[in-house]
C-alpha cells in the first residue's frame, strides 16, 4: 500500500518588533512611496539581539504542536530550512532538538536560501514515502536583519525575520504533497548572493542582490516548475484553490500569477507585512492564513520559490 505524507500541524512565529517604511527612510535615503511601488512591502519584523534564528524556530514550532496537539515526542526528524543559522555549527536543527528533548533521531538544516522550505518539503515527503519516518518537524527560519546591510538602501527595504512550521505525517490517504520539483543553476549565483563564509574570508557577510537579474528569472522559473509540479500529479491551474508563492515582491507575485493565468483572488500575499523572510516566507505565509480562515481544509495550494543560487522549485500539497 502506498504511503502518503500528511500536513498534521501548522505553526509559525513573528518577532513584536516591526520597521515601517517610514522608520526606514530615518535610517537610508527611501520613502514609504519609494518601497512600496516597487516592491509592496510596507513593513518587517525585526529580531531582537536575544532572538536567534533558533528562538523563532523553537516558537514557530510550539505553534504547530500546540494548535494541533501532536504529541512531540513522535517526532522521528528535525528539519530547519535556514540561511541564516545561529553557528556556522552546529546546525539550528540540533538546538530545536535539544529543545523539545528530542534524543537519538537525526537533525539538520538546509541551505537553499529562499527556496530552503520547497527542498526540505522533497527531503521530508521522500523520507516518510520511503518509510524511513513516520513523523518529521519541518521549519523554515530566518533572521536576515542580521545580515542585511543597513547602508544599501536597495536591499535593507527588502527583508525581515519570521518562522513557519509544518509537522509532516505518514498516511494512507492520497493528501498533503501531490508533487515537488526542485532546481539549481549556479552560474546565476552572483544574482543573490552574501559577500562573506568561513572558508571566503571568514566573515558572515551581507546580503547582495541584482534585481533586475532575479526579476527576469523568477517569472519564468517560478511558472515554469509550477506547471511541471502540476502536471507531476495530473493536476491543472485550474484546480488550485491558492497560489502560495515566496513572498519576495508583490511585483514578482503578481507577474507570476498572470503568467500561469491564476485570479489575483486566489493568491495569498502577505510580502506587504511580512518582507521578505526567505526560507520562512512559505510556512509563514501558509500558517499565517490558515489561522484567519482564509486557507481551509482540504485546499489544494500551488507552492513556489526562488532564492539564491539559483535555486528554486514549486510543491503542490493539499491542506
Amino acid at each position: 500500500m502506498s504511503i502518503f505524507t500528511k500536513i498534521s500541524g501548522f505553526g509559525h512565529f513573528l518577532p513584536k518588533k516591526t520597521y515601517s517604511n517610514d522608520d526606514l527612510s530615518k535610517i537610508v535615503d527611501t520613502s514609504d512611496e519609494w518601497i512600496f511601488s516597487r516592491t509592496g512591502i510596507k513593513q518587517r519584523h525585526i529580531a531582537n539581539k536575544q532572538e536567534l534564528t533558533s528562538s523563532l524556530a523553537i516558537e514557530a514550532a510550539q505553534d504547530a504542536i500546540l494548535s494541533s496537539n501532536f504529541d512531540i515526542k513522535k517526532i522521528e526528524c528535525v528539519i530547519v530550512a535556514t540561511t541564516t543559522p545561529d553557528n556556522t555549527f552546529p546546525s539550528t536543527a540540533t538546538k530545536v532538538q535539544k529543545f523539545f528533548g528530542l534524543n537519538d533521531i537525526p537533525s539538520f538544516d538546509v541551505q537553499a536560501v529562499c527556496s530552503g522550505f520547497i527542498y526540505g518539503l522533497q527531503i521530508a515527503d521522500s523520507f516518510i514515502k520511503s518509510e524511513k519516518f513516520k513523523n518529521v518537524l519541518l521549519i523554515g527560519a530566518e533572521t536576515l536583519s542580521k545580515i542585511v546591510d543597513w547602508k544599501d538602501r536597495r536591499t535593507c527595504v527588502l527583508f525581515g525575520d519570521g518562522a513557519g512550521s509544518m509537522i509532516l505525517t505518514a498516511d494512507k490517504k492520497k493528501n498533503g504533497v501531490l508533487s515537488t520539483k526542485i532546481y539549481s543553476d549556479g552560474k546565476w549565483m552572483d544574482s543573490l548572493y552574501a559577500d562573506g563564509g568561513p572558508s571566503l574570508n571568514q566573515r558572515v557577510g551581507k546580503i547582495r542582490m541584482k534585481g533586475q537579474d532575479i526579476f527576469k528569472q523568477a517569472v519564468n522559473k517560478l511558472s515554469q516548475s509550477t506547471l511541471e509540479a502540476l502536471n507531476e500529479c495530473n493536476l491543472g491551474v485550474k484546480d488550485i484553490d491558492w497560489f502560495v508563492p515566496h513572498q519576495a515582491n508583490q511585483r514578482i507575485i503578481s507577474s507570476t500569477g498572470k503568467k500561469l493565468g491564476i485570479e489575483v483572488e486566489k493568491t495569498i500575499s502577505t510580502v506587504k507585512y511580512h518582507a521578505n523572510t526567505s526560507a520562512a516566507s512559505i510556512p509563514l505565509a501558509i500558517s499565517s492564513s490558515i489561522k484567519s480562515g482564509k486557507i481551509k481544509k482540504n485546499d489544494l495550494l500551488a507552492l513556489c520559490a526562488i532564492g539564491g543560487g539559483l535555486t528554486w522549485g514549486s510543491c503542490i500539497l493539499r491542506v
